[in-house]
C-alpha cells in the first residue's frame, strides 16, 4: 500500500510538471520583451537598409524597454541575412529587414527563402529609384546618356545592388528598348557609391535618400526617375515615361519582419511599437531627409504589397525573355 501511495504521488507530481510548460510561453509573451532583440540588417553598412534599421532600432529601444543591437548579414541580394532570420526561433527576439530588392530576387528564383517564411510586421519606407552620374561624366541629360548607350552597346557600366533585383530588371528593360548598359553588382552599398563617384562605373542605380551626402556635395547628379510623376524634391529630373520607357512601380520599399510563426501577440506588440516610433519627430526628420516617408503598412496589406511586387517583377522578367 505504501509503495502504491508513493507511485501515485510521483505520477501526480509528474502530471503537474507536464502541465506547467503550457502556461510558461503565455507568461513569456505577456512580458515580451524580457531581453535584447537582435535586428538583422540584410545588407552591408552604409546603405539604405542599414540606415533604416539602425535609426528604427534606436527609436524602438525606449519604446520597447530593451536594447536592439543591429547585425549586418550581407550577401545574395539580402537572402543571406533572411536565411538566418528564417531559421531563428519564432519568438520575436530576432527581427530583420525585408526590402523590395530581395523580393525582386525571389522572382528571379534566387535565395532559399520566400514571403511565407516571414511575418511582415510593417513596411516603413518607400521611394522611387533614379540613375545618377558624376558631374564630370559628360552626360548632362538622360537623353545624352542613352544615346551613348545606343551607339556603343554594353560599354557603359551601371553600379547596382545585384542580379535579380529591380536594379537588374530595370537594366534589362532599358536594354530591350535599345539602351544596353552592363550591370556591375556590388554587395556593399558603400563600395557601389564609391565606384561611380570615383569614375570606376559610369552610372549608379539608387534611391536619392541613400546618397544624400553625395547629392549635397555635388559628387553625383540625378538624370532620370523611374516613376509616373516627377519627384517633388527633384522637379527638373524627367521621368522614364517622358523619354519613352514604361518603367514605373519598381519602388524600393523596406520593412521589418520576423520568422513565420511568431506569436500573434508578440507581432501585435512589435507592430504597435513600430507605428509609435514612426510618429516620432526623430523618425519623421529621418524619413524626410531620405525621401522615404510613408504611413506604415501592416498586416494583410503589408503581405499583399510584398506578394504583388514579386508578381510584378516576375511578369516583367517574363516579358523580357
Amino acid at each position: 500500500m505504501a509503495i502504491r501511495t508513493r507511485i501515485a504521488t510521483v505520477l501526480a507530481g509528474a502530471a503537474a510538471l507536464a502541465w506547467l510548460p503550457a502556461a510558461t510561453p503565455t507568461f513569456a509573451q505577456e512580458n515580451f520583451p524580457s531581453r535584447p532583440i537582435e535586428l538583422i540588417v540584410t545588407f552591408g553598412p552604409g546603405g539604405g537598409a542599414d540606415l533604416m534599421g539602425r535609426q528604427m532600432s534606436q527609436i524602438l529601444e525606449p519604446i520597447l524597454g530593451t536594447s536592439i543591437p543591429v547585425t549586418n548579414v550581407a550577401g545574395a541580394s539580402g537572402n543571406a541575412g533572411l536565411t538566418r532570420l528564417a531559421t531563428s526561433p519564432a519568438d520575436g527576439y530576432t527581427l530583420g529587414t525585408l526590402i523590395s530588392l530581395t523580393v525582386a530576387s525571389w522572382a528571379s528564383e534566387l535565395g532559399d527563402v520566400g514571403a511565407d517564411d516571414f511575418d511582415i510586421i510593417a513596411v516603413i519606407q518607400n521611394t522611387p529609384s533614379m540613375l545618377f552620374v558624376r558631374p564630370q561624366s559628360g552626360f548632362d541629360t538622360v537623353e545624352a546618356l542613352f544615346d551613348k548607350a545606343r551607339q556603343a552597346p554594353g560599354t557603359l557600366t551601371v553600379a547596382t545592388s545585384g542580379y535579380g533585383t529591380q536594379d537588374d530588371v530595370t537594366v534589362q528593360i532599358l536594354a530591350e528598348g535599345g539602351v544596353e548598359m552592363s550591370n556591375v553588382p556590388f554587395a556593399a552599398p558603400a563600395e557601389r557609391y564609391a565606384s561611380t563617384v570615383g569614375g570606376h562605373t559610369d552610372v549608379l542605380y539608387e534611391e536619392p535618400g541613400d546618397i544624400v551626402q553625395f547629392l549635397q556635395s555635388g559628387q553625383l547628379v540625378p538624370l532620370v526617375v523611374f516613376d509616373n510623376e516627377r519627384h517633388p524634391d527633384f522637379p527638373d529630373v524627367p521621368t522614364a515615361g517622358e523619354i519613352g520607357f514604361d518603367i514605373a512601380g519598381l519602388y524600393t520599399f523596406r520593412s521589418i519582419a520576423a520568422p513565420a510563426g511568431t506569436p500573434d501577440d508578440v507581432i501585435a506588440k512589435l507592430e504597435e511599437a513600430i507605428i509609435e516610433a514612426s510618429k516620432t519627430e526623430e523618425w519623421q526628420s529621418f524619413c524626410r531627409t531620405t525621401y522615404t516617408c510613408i504611413d506604415p503598412v501592416t498586416g494583410d496589406e503589408a503581405r499583399q504589397m510584398v506578394d504583388d511586387f514579386r508578381q510584378m517583377i516576375a511578369e516583367r522578367l517574363d516579358s523580357n525573355r
